[in-house]
């Protein structure tokens, strides 16, 4: 086949696949616009009553109206601190802790059972606790968040680790390697797609832990704004602070898969 032929069907692949982009971009779009339209048409018809679910045009005045008085960036910007405060801490602690039991079979041994039960405790549980300890405060809110990530990240990443090519492991032993050429030539690179497997996890879990912990005790985040709207039976204040939240988290996770994307073009993956 000649250059000429493979260059056009390269460029009908590429063409073809851009319009798939686009066709899942206009349908997601899509999808949105009629979920908001079904909401705001049968909230409007009494369908649904719009004191408890609210309404689309009621959450955009809502919104207008925090952003207008500057709360929104203040309730906004404390729950993203703690966040990204508490994600980027649990994930870096958990995969220091990972490379260690790797490093370490007896220490992997004594610790597993530990880790088990410390990873099916429900974090929330220790919110108290963590409250008892630091203060009801932003330091607890951040506690909570590393507590609710750090395990996933110790156990997916351990498992990873343990689960890298035996073959390629005997030839690192046979070359000389020693174990800490091992890790950082091998068994960190090897797993790159496990740690943004986690790091994608964890953008969730870090959410779960800040706004459990802002409910508990907080004095600006959205999880306060949601507490404080059910308190007073302001749904419309609730419905905002819930879709800011999605908003976030969103963003959030399409951070994560842009340094993903990153990485491996650096590292000339596909």
């Amino acid at each position: 086949m000649s250059e000429t032929n493979l260059s056009s069907e390269r460029a009908a692949y590429l063409l073809q696949r851009r319009r798939k982009a686009r066709k899942v971009i206009v349908l997601r779009v899509l999808v949105l616009v009629v979920f908001l339209a079904q909401w705001e048409i049968t909230a409007r018809a009494g369908v649904v009553d719009a004191f408890i679910v609210s309404t689309p045009s009621r959450v955009l005045r809502t919104l207008a109206g925090l952003y207008r008085s500057g709360d929104l960036w203040m309730h906004l910007g404390a729950s993203c601190m703690e966040t990204i405060v508490g994600f980027l801490f649990g994930t870096l602690l958990g995969i220091l802790i990972a490379v260690l039991l790797w490093w370490s079979e007896t220490l992997s041994r004594v610790l597993d059972p530990y880790l088990v039960v410390l990873n099916a405790l429900p974090k929330t549980a220790l919110g108290p606790i963590f409250i008892v300890w630091i203060g009801a405060g932003t330091s607890s809110i951040i506690a909570m968040t590393i507590a609710i990530s750090l395990f996933v990240t110790i156990l997916n990443m351990y498992v990873a680790f343990c689960g890298t090519d035996r073959e390629k492991l005997r030839l690192m032993q046979t070359l000389g390697a020693s174990k800490w050429q091992t890790l950082h030539t091998l068994v960190i690179p090897g797993n790159y797609s496990a740690l943004f497997n986690t790091l994608r996890v964890n953008v969730g879990l870090a959410w779960v832990g800040v706004i459990m912990g802002e409910f508990l005790v907080s004095k600006a985040g959205l999880g306060y704004l949601i507490v404080y709207g059910s308190q007073v039976f302001n749904m419309d204040l609730v419905m905002a602070s819930v879709l800011l939240l999605a908003a976030a988290a969103v963003v959030m996770y399409q951070a994560v898969l842009l340094l993903e994307r990153a990485v491996k073009r650096r590292m000339g993956v596909n």
